[in-house]
């Protein structure tokens, strides 16, 4: 499971621990479903009855360089700083 730890706040991408979850489930002989075509809602409230806030803009640890690799760029491409 990836996590990450963002101003003393420890975050997992949310699908991590979900997947985590139904692989467990299916070891124990379980068939788990998240509901019909979009599983966000149901997905939401596995986590949220887990104790983990599922922040909607995913996982931060990516973000975070997604967001640093552009600012390089920035400055590499424009010169900005």
């Amino acid at each position: 499971m990836q996590g990450g730890t963002q101003h003393g706040i420890e975050t997992y991408n949310p699908w991590s621990v979900v997947n985590l979850v139904f692989e467990h489930l299916v070891e124990e002989g379980l068939h788990p479903q998240l509901g019909g075509a979009d599983p966000g809602a149901p997905a939401t409230a596995l986590l949220l009855a887990l104790g983990i806030t599922p922040a909607p803009e995913g996982n931060r640890q990516v973000s975070d360089t997604v967001k640093e690799q552009l600012a390089q760029m920035r400055a590499t491409v424009l010169g900005e700083r």
